[in-house]
């Protein structure tokens, strides 16, 4: 294993320690709404914290960008990109459904993923050209190639409905597409399915790059494709993202796609 995603594997399993500790009695945690329907608890502060230090103790020059922290010299080469608890919604009613999404960008390419699920233990990882992994055995998207017969992931608006009529067109003809679909509340960790398999493809709209960095690597090192709603590679800026193996990818591409007008085109980002 690459020296700094065992680093980054550390900070993950001790943020879930935090998190599952937290899940013992999630009505005493002290929440707070960050805007409507975005809510965050002090799991989340504690646990995004525990990961900063672990990674800085090994490497004290490097940068973050974290969900609830912000960025922190972000002019270094060497950028964690950090979501201590994807699903905190889910948390705070015990649904569980939740991750830790850790990622470096080096010179701002992804180079190292690690999504780990306290609940299950679940550790999916991946370095750039080495493959991504499920608990050490090595995944792969799955190579079904009909979206007629595939299960496909996404997300529904939660937080910002400006592009919900869209969204609800592409769910709308996606429904008809599919085999189904499905909307368990984590983007990281819905990717995570992407690139195991246990999905066949994922779209949503309007993310964070701290949702989708890790997740996106992962579904590139398992064999899989990621992209935007025009099929490029701007899905880490933009927040809309495409994923699924590359007859999927382009067969959901072809169903998103129309939902787009040219001005919701440069509007979606």
């Amino acid at each position: 294993m690459h020296p700094m995603l065992s680093i980054a594997v550390k900070a993950a399993r001790e943020a879930g320690r935090i998190i599952n500790k937290g899940s013992n009695d999630v009505g005493a945690l002290t929440v707070t709404a960050k805007n409507f329907n975005d809510f965050v608890s002090e799991v989340d502060h504690t646990a995004e914290q525990s990961i900063i230090d672990t990674i800085k103790y090994a490497y004290p020059d490097h940068g973050f960008l974290g969900e609830e922290s912000g960025d922190t010299n972000k002019d270094a080469e060497n950028i964690w990109i950090i979501d201590p608890l994807d699903g905190t919604t889910n948390f705070l009613h015990n649904f569980p459904q939740y991750c830790v999404s850790i990622a470096l960008q080096q010179k701002g390419v992804l180079t190292q993923a690690v999504i780990y699920d306290p609940v299950r233990n679940d550790l999916f990882t991946a370095t750039k050209g080495r493959g991504a992994f499920l608990n050490d055995k090595r995944i792969r998207v799955a190579n079904r190639g009909k979206l007629q017969t595939s299960l496909i992931g996404t997300g529904f608006p939660f937080r910002d409905f400006t592009h919900l009529d869209t969204y609800m067109a592409m769910f709308k003809d996606m429904i008809k597409s599919t085999a189904g679909l499905r909307r368990p509340g984590s983007a990281a960790l819905d990717l995570a399915y992407v690139a195991a398999g246990f999905t066949d493809g994922f779209f949503e709209l309007n993310l964070s790059s701290w949702d989708i960095a890790a997740g996106g690597l992962l579904v590139q090192e398992a064999g899989g494709i990621v992209g935007d709603f025009q099929g490029n590679e701007s899905w880490l800026t933009t927040g809309n993202i495409v994923a699924g193996n590359a007859k999927i990818f382009s067969q959901m591409l072809q169903v998103l796609a129309p939902h787009l007008t040219p001005a919701q085109k440069t509007q979606i980002a």
